[in-house]
């Protein structure tokens, strides 16, 4: 099985990539968004339980994103592994994540970071906007008040993978097709 971390700031490129990954690799992608709005769509208990603390305006608190990701991984036992985007996005999800998937008898294969400047991230995002109908794409401040979050907040996981020897970066930048590439020899030199 592997499992894989597809990491970078917004507007890197995760989710185009993820789809391409999982076609040629036969992986589940598993997006922290889809996962919310999967369980709140259904009312699960985890989605109730995520909609009390999203309607009061407060983060969920990260056991119930975990939780989320367990009956995700549990869906799905014939898989042949997974493709993470936007988890873990810090220390204590990156541990609990580790601790899911080694009560599951599995590991994260590999955390790969995707590394692109900037500049290139806002103009992506902000040519996103003219598609996604999403004003926080279209609003150069809140572009950057994300990045530094990510730089802030969210960096530090590669760190705590590249501790334990599965962290790697590889350039983001290029054309799509460039960059899957770049993915594809990486994968391949980890299977």
């Amino acid at each position: 099985m592997i499992n894989l971390i597809l990491f970078g700031p917004p507007g890197s490129g995760k989710g185009t990539q993820a789809a391409r990954l999982v076609e040629k690799y036969k992986l589940m992608h598993v997006s922290t968004g889809d996962l919310f709005r999967y369980e709140m769509g259904n009312d699960t208990p985890l989605g109730l339980k995520a909609k009390e603390y999203i309607s009061k305006g407060e983060l969920v608190p990260d056991e119930v994103t975990v939780g989320m990701l367990s009956n995700k991984l549990d869906m799905y036992p014939e898989a042949k592994g997974f493709i993470l985007d936007g988890f873990p996005r810090n220390v204590f999800q990156s541990e609990a994540l580790d601790k899911l998937l080694s009560d599951k008898n599995s590991a994260v294969t590999q955390l790969i970071a995707l590394d692109v400047e900037e500049e290139e991230i806002v103009q992506r995002i902000l040519k996103r906007a003219e598609t996604s109908g999403r004003k926080d794409d279209a609003d150069e401040g809140i572009i950057r008040n994300r990045i530094e979050v990510y730089k802030n907040e969210t960096a530090i996981v590669f760190d705590y993978y590249e501790k334990a020897n599965k962290a790697k970066r590889i350039s983001g930048m290029g054309s799509i097709d460039e960059i899957t590439n770049r993915l594809f020899e990486e994968i391949d030199s980890i299977l």
